[in-house]
């Protein structure tokens, strides 16, 4: 399990077969995921995953795992607030045949012998409000920054630049321009 996987499930109705282990790259985990895979394949009318406590703690506690439990741990989620225990086989002894135990947590799950659980902390949908609440706040704050971007840019367009001959200096250039011909008009007068 991870986030991306999680958004995927949001659309499947059907139940969640969820391992909880201690790291999901052990070899004795590499073992058991190939086991549940084959599950998977014989039993098509429920979803099997599994997590590693340390992979994804956050999410693996939500279930109750935590230092007291004992690994792998197996629930059936419904992907919201609850999830089910089956009675007797909460989690797999690792000394016995793993197969075995998973054939008889489904067929304790098919006869009902379940105790009903609520998951700690955020649901599943929390998790993805969060997700999505979060790729919000990141969209408006680019397009806050890209607007004060922008309307700085477009503000330094519009401010009137004053070059360095302006019409007022231009006509003042020309009457100074025009007084020393006049200056020797009038001397030739004079003369």
């Amino acid at each position: 399990m991870n986030r991306e996987t999680l958004k995927l499930l949001s659309d499947d109705d059907r139940k969640i077969v969820l391992t909880i282990m201690e790291d999901e790259n052990e070899e004795k985990s590499q073992k058991l995921i190939k086991l549940l895979k084959a599950a998977a394949s014989a039993n098509r009318a429920l979803v099997f995953g599994y997590v590693g406590v340390k992979q994804w703690d956050e999410f693996a506690n939500t279930f109750g795992a935590n230092e007291n439990t004992n690994f792998p741990k197996l629930i059936i989620w419904n992907g919201d607030e609850q999830y089910f225990t089956v009675i007797g086989y909460e989690s797999l002894d690792e000394e016995e045949d793993q197969s075995s135990q998973i054939s008889c947590f489904l067929e304790g799950y098919r006869e009902g012998r379940m105790e009903k659980k609520m998951i700690k902390g955020p649901s599943f949908m929390d998790y993805m409000n969060v997700i999505g609440i979060a790729a919000v706040f990141i969209i408006v704050f680019l397009v806050a920054i890209l607007m004060l971007i922008r309307r700085l840019s477009t503000h330094d367009d519009n401010k009137p630049r004053k070059d360095i001959y302006d019409d007022d200096d231009d006509d003042e250039g020309e009457s100074s321009a025009e007084s020393p011909e006049s200056d020797s008009e009038v001397r030739k007068k004079k003369d």
